[in-house]
């Protein structure tokens, strides 16, 4: 997946297709260990305390580590924008980069994500409440604003003045934004997984 990226970033003979492999990959590894762990825990009842104490451990450290790993990111945004050197001029945004506006699809992007992050978490309540409707319900909707989320991010991108090529400023944009968005195609390819089970159930 990694080396195929690379290759089809630098437009290399054949890393379009090594990338679409890498991607088709991880997905079938992703859905062939829900499908275990489905199996394991509701059909085979094999998660004891202990391999359900194990799952959480895995996912705290799983959260610490992705902490962690965006606040890099933070910091070198930070860090640039807080002290910037002589050679982009010494101010930020740097000299000749034009910044996107906050109050379009950015703003519209922080209500998204602050909206599925409620209409999950009402999810969630409505699971643990044995209310498979309103769970339905919320879980749709948490996928809907997913789904508004990340074509509003390509739209962004498309349209943005700058690229990653464009020094400090558009590397950091660019790595931020881009692995975030990266999680929450992650993230709805999960939730995907729990409304398909929740409307099987």
């Amino acid at each position: 997946l990694t080396i195929g990226g690379v290759m089809f970033m630098h437009n290399y003979s054949g890393g379009g297709q090594l990338l679409i492999l890498g991607i088709v990959t991880v997905l079938y590894v992703m859905f062939t260990w829900w499908r275990d762990i489905i199996r394991e825990a509701a059909f085979e009842g094999q998660h004891t305390s202990v391999v359900q104490e194990g799952l959480r451990l895995g996912m705290i450290l799983f959260i610490v580590s992705e902490v962690m790993f965006f606040f890099a990111f933070f910091w070198a945004f930070f860090t640039s924008s807080l002290t910037p050197v002589f050679n982009i001029g010494g101010v930020w945004p740097p000299v000749g980069i034009e910044v996107i506006s906050p109050w379009g699809l950015p703003l519209l992007n922080t209500i998204l994500l602050l909206s599925s992050g409620a209409t999950v978490t009402w999810a969630h309540h409505a699971i643990v409440g044995g209310l498979k409707q309103e769970a339905q319900t919320s879980l749709y909707l948490t996928l809907t604003f997913a789904i508004y989320f990340t074509t509003f991010q390509l739209l962004e991108y498309i349209e943005a003045p700058f690229s990653i090529s464009d020094g400090v400023y558009g590397s950091t944009f660019f790595m931020a934004t881009g692995f975030h968005g990266f999680h929450v195609i992650i993230g709805t390819i999960f939730l995907t997984i729990c409304a398909i089970r929740l409307y099987c159930y």
